[in-house]
């Protein structure tokens, strides 16, 4: 293997990235969402999607007000991955935000196997639903689809649906897997239905 397909195939891992956050989390007692953003690293747009929705989906995403919290950093990135920037910007407010350490790194370890599966079983496929022009409108599905979350977190697990789908999109940049995409389009829906059913209630 090269050195350029070595660092593309550690680019592709995405378990390796949450183990860099699990390492954080072994290693603080508080864990900033600067810090997690300075470990991921200016990757791509994927892990930026992934990391926030699968840390809301582990039991992390239990404790009240972090949904939101993750919601708000999604759309944030969104906004600027709509708007072409490859440098990402956090405001000082949202980036000393932290959660407990343990409670990070407890959480993401239960949920590594199923980051292990996503890994095997992503391909490069589906190219055009990985082309630039097609994660703009991954963008603006994400930040509509973190705005939803706020008034489902009042319904017991309800905001894990957007965050399925921001999980599935991020999965699919960072592996460049299209049919990830296309899946995380049709929980899209199943999102949508749910908030507008949370809302009216």
């Amino acid at each position: 293997m090269t050195e350029t397909n070595k660092r593309e195939h550690e680019h592709d891992c995405l378990e390796q990235v949450i183990d860099g956050v699990v390492e954080l989390g072994d290693n603080q007692s508080k864990v900033s969402v600067g810090d997690i953003q300075n470990k991921i690293g200016q990757r791509s747009f994927g892990p930026f999607l992934f990391v926030p929705a699968i840390i809301e989906i582990s039991p992390v995403g239990g404790i009240p007000g972090v949904p939101s919290m993750l919601a708000l950093i999604v759309a944030l990135f969104a906004i600027q991955m709509l708007f072409g920037r490859h440098h990402f910007w956090m405001p000082g407010f949202l980036a000393h935000r932290s959660v407990s350490g343990q409670k990070l790194e407890k959480g993401l370890n239960k949920i590594r196997p199923v980051v292990r599966w996503l890994d095997k079983v992503s391909n490069k496929r589906l190219d055009w639903a990985t082309s630039n022009s097609f994660l703009r409108v991954i963008a603006v599905l994400c930040v509509v689809l973190a705005t939803s979350v706020p008034p489902l977190e009042l319904l017991p697990f309800a905001s894990t649906a957007p965050f399925s789908a921001i999980c599935l999109f991020g999965l699919g940049i960072t592996t460049r897997d299209g049919a990830a995409i296309v899946l995380g389009l049709i929980v899209t829906v199943g999102a949508f239905v749910l908030a507008g059913m949370g809302l009216i209630g």
